[in-house]
């Protein structure tokens, strides 16, 4: 079905590009661009809640680090890496909700793995040098592609085409051995109608954590063919990444006597000292191939097509010590009286998977009604299957036998049609509704030798409508509701959970805006039923394990601003108070199950703040001084003083000068970065679990807690520079 669509699609392209000869001027393909991602995204007087970014900003902090790391200072935004110093494994929460639940699309396409609902931006590394602008919509926001939004989604349109040729190299490095290189160029309208446009990067660093390693490379080439009213666009871009593992984090003496240090890979050799393994690698790479044809009927009406194809592959590789032979399928070995069914071995743990989507939106714009309707579908197949590749006593297995299979597929149809009315020149209307309908099987066994064998259907209906009130030239209020719902994903299953959760999200907003002053505050009531909330606890590959909590919510007051104290001179302050609560929370203590009443969810800290103070002393020299709290939280659902996670103040320090008027150059960028620059020894991220103890008194179960923690770097810093040409 889908080379049937490309045929399609590739004939109506040429008949189109046959038709037409005038090229459009630059207004006009800065709103074929948006048409990409129009039918995701809100306006800025829509009565959803957003921030907007733009590659400017993302820019003035881009030396390496990875996407959510560069969006920390957003409303209630906390982020982490693995390896402490935001390069390889990196997530964000959003209103305390996890990367799981935070819906990611880029140029429409979903980004989050059908599968796990997870984002893994280390198989993106430097995507945001190629980055135009993203919305982060808080809530259920607009309806969206791809699994639910069920704290945040973040819609990224990538670079524009550029009529005007250009060239840049990129240089940076500091702490850690951190070093980033770049290069990007454009050829500009090539006849007025054509622009190839590409990027080529490498990251690498040692990372603040012990061994944690990052190994990065990334590519993007984009294609681009615009007319009087036609924008077509092929892009390829992806990764590669080798990391060395830091999933799972330390415990709390550790972090008290050696807060780097990294449990990954430790193994005994046989005359009892202690080692790591050298190659304790997560190793994956990913490409993606879309295609888009944006068009322009008339005056009226807009349309786009998009297709996207996206290859995964990859693996994690594990020293493992003492394993059953029964576990892999070796049989014992026996030499004399003496039988061998234990080994040391290294195995891989592989992910092969492939993504289709096919995405078709029209709009209809006129006077006072602006009208969108589209529909999508995807198809993700993706194989689990685990090898050995070498192992002591190797029995009778061959090399990359595998000693487990699974698979599992997803097809996805979604239909919207959303409108907003302008009523007269005060009141605005929004309405949006949205049909979700999923298919999910899995065959084969888990890496723990489980069968899984799961066929559901979800069909979910999603409602959303909002008023706009222009109170005055500056002033503005909104009110909206959404309702959104989300499948398990795969790690569910496994768990046993097949409910979908629900979410009901109540908004209410006010702007205010002036020349000088910006504040946009809103409050928001989020509820759900059959919310699957982080337990605390981590599987074996530091992926987190969720449970359904029954009726859960989150209250929450959100405000941001920005005032323009002088013309060089601006702060920009955000603040979120909130209250995260599961009703009726039942859990088990000391072998019984008890009713906690009320608790707080997991990973939901109360207040989360930040801060920007930007200062142009002189022109070109540019200055920042930022800051970020987040209070204290619980890494359970229990309200475990032991599963406390206390709250950080931490604060960046960034300069930027340009170069101008250099022989042969446009510019240079001189670009500099001190994080952390009061050297707090902070933790944004930690587990915690519980087991039973059920043999230290004969008779008496006793639930035993425990925690881990993920350190983040203290001071540390980043030096680049960027030759335009």
């Amino acid at each position: 079905m889908i080379k049937s669509l490309i045929t399609v699609v590739l004939s109506l392209l040429f008949f189109s590009l046959s038709a037409q000869e005038k090229v459009q001027d630059s207004t006009k393909v800065e709103v074929l661009e948006e048409v990409l991602v129009k039918s995701i995204r809100v306006d800025a007087d829509a009565p959803i809640t957003h921030s907007n970014v733009g590659k400017a900003a993302l820019a003035k902090t881009n030396l390496g680090q990875d996407i959510p790391v560069l969006l920390n200072y957003l409303p209630s935004v906390v982020t982490t890496s693995d390896a402490g110093a935001g390069i390889g494994y990196t997530s964000i929460r959003v209103r305390g909700s996890d990367a799981t639940r935070v819906n990611i699309t880029i140029n429409g396409i979903p980004y989050n793995d059908s599968e796990s609902q997870g984002t893994f931006w280390v198989n993106m590394p430097d995507f945001a040098s190629s980055v135009e602008n993203l919305q982060l919509q808080r809530g259920v926001g607009t309806s969206t592609n791809g699994s639910g939004s069920f704290g945040a989604s973040i819609n990224i349109l990538s670079d524009a085409v550029s009529e005007k040729a250009y060239g840049e190299i990129g240089v940076a490095g500091g702490s850690f051995n951190s070093q980033k290189y770049n290069v990007k160029f454009s050829t500009g309208l090539l006849n007025d109608h054509i622009e190839l446009s590409g990027r080529l990067s490498k990251i690498s660093s040692d990372g603040y954590i012990n061994r944690a390693t990052s190994d990065l490379k990334s590519y993007f080439l984009q294609g681009a063919y615009v007319n009087n009213n036609t924008l077509i666009k092929a892009l390829v871009f992806g990764g590669k990444e080798k990391t060395y593992q830091a999933w799972y984090g330390i415990d709390a003496e550790t972090l008290e006597s050696d807060r780097t240090f990294n449990p990954s890979g430790i193994y005994t050799d046989d005359e009892g000292n202690i080692k790591f393994y050298d190659n304790e690698t997560d190793n994956y790479s990913q490409d993606h191939y879309q295609l888009f044809w944006n068009q322009k009927i008339n005056n009226y009406w807009t349309t786009n097509l998009g297709l996207n194809y996206t290859y995964g592959r990859g693996y994690y590789e594990q020293y493992k010590e003492d394993e059953d032979f029964e576990f892999y399928s070796f049989e014992p070995i026996e030499i004399g009286s003496e039988v061998i069914n234990t080994t040391d071995l290294i195995r891989r743990r592989w992910l092969d998977n492939d993504y289709y989507v096919v995405n078709a939106t029209i709009n209809y714009k006129k006077d006072q009604l602006d009208v969108s309707a589209g529909a999508f579908y995807s198809h993700y197949d993706g194989d689990h299957f685990g090898e050995v590749i070498w192992a002591q006593y190797a029995s009778n297995s061959e090399i990359r036998d595998r000693y487990y299979e699974g698979n599992g597929t997803k097809n996805e149809f979604t239909v919207f049609s959303k409108a907003t009315y302008y009523i007269n020149d005060q009141w605005s209307a929004y309405g949006d509704l949205q049909g979700r309908f999923i298919n999910y099987k899995t065959s084969g066994v888990t890496s723990d030798k489980v069968p899984l064998e799961v066929d559901e259907d979800y069909n979910f209906f999603n409602p959303k409508a909002g008023l706009t009130y222009k109170l005055s030239q500056k002033n503005q209020l909104y009110a909206s509701f959404g309702r959104a719902h989300r499948e398990p994903n795969r790690s569910d299953f496994e768990n046993g959970v097949t409910k979908s959760e629900k979410l009901d999200d109540y908004e209410l907003g006010w702007r205010f805006a002036t020349e000088k002053t910006k504040v946009n505050t809103n409050l928001y009531f989020m509820n759900y039923k059959d919310q699957l909330v982080l337990t605390g606890a981590i599987d074996d590959v530091g992926a987190p394990i969720r449970a359904t909590s029954g009726k859960s919510y989150r209250l929450g007051l959100e405000i941001d601003a920005r005032f323009l104290i002088f013309d060089n001179f601006r702060i920009l302050p955000n603040i979120a108070f909130s209250s995260n609560k599961n009703n009726d929370f039942i859990t088990s203590i000391d072998g019984e199950l008890v009713n906690l009443g009320t608790t707080n969810i997991s990973f939901s800290p109360s207040v989360i703040a930040g801060n920007k103070i930007e200062y142009e002393p002189i022109n070109n020299l540019q200055l920042g001084l930022y800051a970020k709290y987040v209070g204290e939280q619980y890494m359970g659902n229990v309200d475990s003083n032991v599963s406390k996670l206390e709250a950080y103040f931490i604060n960046d320090f960034n300069i930027s000068y340009t170069l101008n008027n250099i022989p042969f150059l446009r510019e240079i960028v001189l670009t500099g970065l001190v994080n952390n620059i009061f050297n707090v020894g902070y933790v944004s991220n930690g587990y915690y679990y519980t087991y039973d103890d059920t043999w230290s008194v004969p008779d008496v179960t006793t639930t035993i807690e425990g925690t881990g923690y993920y350190p983040q770097a203290t001071i540390n810093f980043l030096i680049g520079a960027t030759i335009k040409l």
